[in-house]
């Protein structure tokens, strides 16, 4: 571990047992009703008719709070709890989600409990921890972590093919191709966090390790 952490942190319990084949095979067709959930609450769009071939009616609901926060941080220095805690817990379930799929565990996500995800974010008090007009440009700062982290994404797509068919043969996920998944997926979770969750002002680490 560094001397200094970085304030958000998240690991995986690597799963030193053996894995689901069945459920691994059918990962995405497993995970069709859980990820339906995850986009109920993380701003999806659900179409409930059509009117002359035309969607009729939509509901879109939740999703990470960026522009809310951002308005009172600058405006008023403040930064609600909850809105820390909804972010925090949406964060959360995504990344279980994530993890399932990118074969990491095989428990079914838990909409609520941790399970083998651990995401760790600081709970800021706006008027002392954070600058209060950095919000409004931390999304462009973190441009070269974009650029980064799409070479990354694709890197762990290509580990997640090669760990699929290591599972279906020995039951185990390399170990290695573990830890860099879960390390793509903690750089993705602390730009997050920086640059729109907004609950720190530590510029994130181009490092995939803690």
């Amino acid at each position: 571990m560094p001397t200094n952490p970085y304030p958000v942190q998240f690991a995986v319990d690597y799963p030193d047992r053996p894995l689901n084949r069945l459920t691994t095979f059918f990962r995405p067709l497993v995970a069709i009703p859980i990820a339906i959930v995850l986009g109920t609450v993380n701003g999806g769009t659900v179409q409930f008719g059509t009117d002359g071939g035309r969607p009729a009616t939509f509901a879109a609901a939740g999703g990470l709070l960026f522009a809310g926060p951002l308005l009172m941080i600058v405006f008023r220095q403040k930064y609600p709890r909850w809105w820390q805690d909804w972010n925090r817990e949406l964060l959360r379930f995504s990344n279980r989600v994530g993890v399932f799929l990118a074969l990491l565990d095989d428990r079914y996500p838990s909409t609520d409990e941790q399970q083998s995800v651990r995401l760790d974010l600081p709970a800021p008090d706006a008027r002392t921890d954070l600058n209060r007009w950095l919000p409004l440009v931390k999304w462009l700062l973190a441009l070269p972590h974009y650029i980064v982290l799409a070479v990354l994404w694709l890197a762990a797509l290509v580990a997640v093919i090669i760990a699929w068919f290591a599972i279906l043969f020995t039951g185990r996920y390399p170990r290695a191709l573990f830890d860099f998944v879960v390390g793509v997926g903690r750089w993705h979770n602390r730009v997050v966090a920086y640059a729109f969750v907004l609950v720190t002002d530590a510029y994130p680490p181009f490092r995939l390790e803690p």
